[in-house]
């Protein structure tokens, strides 16, 4: 049998070895070979025989191999499993230029190799829903950044309400989640307690909705509910987040004041008590815990919203602020930027699309809360988040805060 003839790359080696060097380099050139020339079966059988002898080669050998590999449309399964798992700079090769690993190829690897692997595969192109799903699920925020920002990915919703959920506590996600296509009201609207200035404005120009449609094509169902005496309270519950109007007229029978611009003249006047506070929740259509939670917000937006959608003027904003004792002017004598942005914030903001917001914040602050949400809520137990509705979701993220974690 006549010797192969030695090719300049294969005449200096590292290691020592010019028989397994020129092996390797021969083996992973008959790999490449297209389907005419080798058949699934030989490809196989050359890709196991490769993989054992890979567990003995150098990093440069591994790397050459991985090099001359990354661009075939077919690589052996074993060969690409264990090449995955190598070092992030052989195994990088593959995750960014190889076309034909599969899903499950990609899932096995961020589950079993290492976080610098898991950043790498996160700037892949066209990564799917259950690869994004798997990388996002080890809570690893350079990860997430990276998989958020890579426009070509798609995201499920279980990956974009575990961002929604890990954001309250890592606020350098929020900007990116806005960005993403897949987001949705719901979990905007629960991120908008803890988003910056900046990310609240984003959230009310693009995820404070009209309700005009569905009032449109609802209306004739109020009449058959009236009829009915709203005695469902699935449809009752639904037409009362649909309908116009936003104030409750059953309070005003039973309140002290005769209406809701009566008692924010009597806070803006005497202070706000925790009386006139629960009054003006329930003036207001919403129930006392949210309420609370718009009064206590620091940023002072969801005041605005509260005005907005219930049709109060201006000069109320400004009565429900000073009775809260917040600052109008800095120290220096301008005007308060956090004053300002109130300001704006009831300017930009529509009469309806205040409302579908307020609506949403007290469906999930309150009518989602129950005796057994409240125990996971006080006790941190967020293992069992998957238990629960939507909005019952959003009162555990929004609340959290309030008990004390």
């Amino acid at each position: 049998m006549s010797e192969p003839v030695t090719k300049p790359e294969e005449a200096e080696p590292q290691g020592g070895f010019r028989a397994r060097h020129a092996l390797l380099k021969r083996l992973a050139d008959v790999v490449s070979l297209p389907g005419s020339r080798v058949n699934a079966f030989e490809r196989s059988v050359i890709g196991d025989l490769l993989v054992e002898m890979l567990r003995l080669a150098s990093h440069d050998d591994r790397k050459r191999v991985a090099a001359r590999l990354a661009p075939l449309t077919e690589v052996p399964n074993a060969l690409a499993r264990m090449l995955l798992r190598d070092e992030p700079d052989i195994a990088g090769l593959l995750i960014e230029q190889c076309a034909s690993l599969s899903d499950a190829d990609l899932v096995a690897c961020a589950r079993d190799a290492a976080t610098e692997h898991r950043l790498l595969m996160a700037s892949r192109r066209g990564l799917s829903e259950v690869v994004t799903e798997t990388l996002m699920s080890f809570g690893e925020s350079a990860v997430i950044e990276a998989v958020l920002t890579n426009t070509t990915a798609r995201l499920s919703q279980v990956a974009v309400e575990g961002v929604v959920s890990l954001s309250r506590t890592d606020r350098q996600l929020c900007a990116h989640l806005l960005r993403r296509p897949e987001l949705r009201p719901s979990g905007a609207y629960v991120m908008f307690w803890w988003c910056d200035p900046d990310d609240r404005r984003t959230i009310l120009q693009r995820f404070a909705v009209s309700r005009e449609v569905m009032q449109e094509v609802v209306e004739d169902v109020f009449v058959m509910a009236s009829e009915e005496n709203w005695q469902d309270p699935v449809s009752r519950k639904a037409l009362q987040f649909i309908e116009r109007r936003q104030r409750n007229r059953a309070a005003i029978e039973k309140s002290p004041f005769s209406d809701l611009e009566q008692a924010v003249e009597a806070a803006a006047r005497d202070g706000l008590t925790r009386e006139v506070a629960t009054e003006i929740a329930h003036l207001a259509g919403v129930k006392p815990i949210t309420g609370a939670k718009i009064m206590g917000d620091p940023g002072g937006e969801p005041l605005a919203i509260l005005c907005k959608a219930t049709g109060l003027a201006k000069t109320e904003l400004t009565g429900l602020w000073r009775s809260m004792r917040r600052p109008e002017l800095a120290e220096d004598g301008s005007p308060d930027p956090v004053w300002e942005r109130v300001q704006v914030t009831y300017d930009m903001l529509a009469v309806d699309r205040a409302q579908t917001v307020l609506r949403y914040w007290n469906w999930s602050l309150s009518s989602a809360l129950t005796p057994a949400l409240l125990r996971v809520i006080r006790e941190g137990e967020e293992d069992e988040v998957d238990d629960y509705s939507a909005p019952e979701r959003a009162a555990m993220l929004a609340l959290a805060e309030n008990f004390g974690r």
